[in-house]
């Protein structure tokens, strides 16, 4: 009988365990920083740490984030193209929807990743398939996802690269 209780302790204390301890380890490994770039397991892709304007300088983001028009954007990427090297682009909605957090408090994102991240729009490169004159964005105040905004209006941008 005592063993059988002390069995049964055990394999409770396991399972505790194990249902308090996994939510903190899968959401902690989605993502490995690598200084001026997060490398994102769910999504295989690269982030830009600090949102366009801002540029890594000793472990932080220094200067102040930039709001672009669409138009304005693709300099952007060919900026980061020639200085960072690679393929750097907007993300999908989809991309830029999965780095949402709604359990974080204030900004919308995980501020340990991605630090001094503006509470408010950024730019994904989607269309609104129903109304083709908007693009979508992601709001990292709310979280939620908006498919209103015309391409003269300026957001932010956080730029991302595939994963080779």
């Amino acid at each position: 009988m005592f063993r059988t209780r002390l069995s049964q302790l055990i394999i409770y204390k396991c399972i505790l365990f194990f249902l308090l301890t996994f939510p903190i380890m899968s959401f902690a490994s989605n993502y490995i920083p690598k200084g001026y770039y997060i490398i994102d397991l769910k999504n295989r892709v690269e982030w830009l740490t600090c949102t366009v304007g801002a540029t890594w300088q000793n472990g932080e983001c220094y200067g102040k984030p930039i709001k672009l028009k669409l138009s304005q954007v693709k300099e952007a990427i060919i900026l980061a193209n020639k200085q960072l090297g690679g393929n750097w682009r907007l993300p999908s909605r989809i991309e830029l929807e999965n780095l949402v957090c709604h359990q974080c408090k204030d900004v919308k994102i995980n501020k340990k990743y991605f630090p001094k991240t503006p509470y408010e729009s950024f730019w994904t490169g989607e269309k609104n398939n129903w109304q083709p004159q908007f693009n979508w964005t992601v709001n990292f105040f709310t979280g939620h996802t908006f498919g209103r905004f015309p391409g003269f209006i300026p957001n932010y941008v956080r730029l991302v690269r595939d994963r080779n």
